[in-house]
C-alpha cells in the first residue's frame, strides 16, 4: 500500500526508483522528464538508479474559452488532438493551429533554456524511462511516448507515482510497461495527491538538470578509479 499524499515529488520520485528499480535495465537506459513537475521525480529517479536524465518538453493544448480542458498535446512533430471533443465544442482549425503555434514556440524556449546549448541525448537504441510527477488525462504523455517512439529507442517505458486508472489503462497500450504507484479513485487532479506541489521554475528545471550531470559524472568517475588496476 503506498502511502499518500506524497510528501513532495523528490518523495515521489524515491519511492517510484525503489519500485524501477526491480526492472534490469540497460546500462544505457535514460531517463526522460516532462517539464516542469516531472522533472524532479525523474531527477530522484536518476539519482537512485545512476541514469542520465534528459527532458521531453510536451505541451498540451486547451480549449480556448477554458485552457485547463485538454483539446489535445503535442511533443516534437507529434500531434495528438481529440478530435471528437473539438468537433462536439465547435473549435475550427484555425483556432487549434493558432494554439498549436503558440505552444510550439513555448516547447521551443523551454528547450533552449533547459539545454543551454547541450543536444538531447541520443535515444536510438536505447531504453527510455518517460516520468511525470502524474498523469491525469494523459494526452501530454501520450505525445512525448509517440514522439519518444519516433527516435528508434529500444524499447518505452512510463513510470508515474499516481494516476488515474483509466489514462493509465490506455497509456499501458502505448508502450513496453507502465508503472504507476497508486491510481486511487475517484481522482480529479494529481495536485490533491501531493502536500508540496509548488510550481516547479525553469531555474528549478536548469538546477535539477545540472546537478544530474554532475552526480552521473562523479558517480561514473569514482567508478573509472576504482576499476583502474
Amino acid at each position: 500500500m503506498v502511502p499518500i499524499p506524497f510528501a513532495d515529488r523528490l518523495e515521489a520520485g524515491h519511492m517510484l526508483a525503489d519500485q524501477l528499480s526491480f526492472h534490469r535495465f540497460p546500462n544505457d537506459a535514460v531517463v526522460l522528464a516532462l517539464p516542469r513537475g516531472g522533472v524532479p521525480v525523474g531527477f530522484a529517479i536518476a539519482e537512485r538508479l545512476h541514469l542520465p536524465l534528459d527532458v521531453v518538453v510536451a505541451r498540451k493544448l486547451g480549449v480556448p474559452w477554458q485552457p485547463e480542458l485538454a483539446m489535445g498535446a503535442i511533443a516534437g512533430p507529434v500531434r495528438v488532438l481529440d478530435e471528437q471533443l473539438i468537433e462536439e465544442l465547435g473549435i475550427d482549425h484555425e483556432e487549434v493551429d493558432a494554439i498549436v503555434r503558440r505552444e510550439q514556440a513555448e516547447i521551443k524556449r523551454r528547450e533552449e533554456i533547459y539545454r543551454a546549448g547541450k543536444p538531447p541525448l541520443e535515444l536510438r537504441g536505447r531504453f527510455a524511462i518517460l516520468v511525470d510527477d502524474g498523469i491525469a488525462m494523459g494526452s501530454t504523455m501520450t505525445a512525448a511516448v509517440r514522439f519518444v517512439q519516433s527516435l528508434n529507442p529500444a524499447g518505452v517505458i512510463i513510470a508515474v507515482p499516481i494516476g488515474s486508472r483509466h489514462a493509465c489503462l490506455r497509456l499501458a497500450k502505448e508502450v513496453d510497461d507502465l508503472v504507476c504507484l497508486t491510481a486511487p479513485e475517484p481522482f480529479y487532479a494529481v495536485g490533491q495527491w501531493y502536500r508540496d506541489f509548488h510550481p516547479v521554475s525553469d531555474i528549478e528545471v536548469q538546477n535539477l538538470l545540472a546537478e544530474s550531470r554532475h552526480l552521473l559524472k562523479v558517480a561514473k568517475d569514482t567508478h573509472d578509479s576504482v576499476c583502474v588496476p
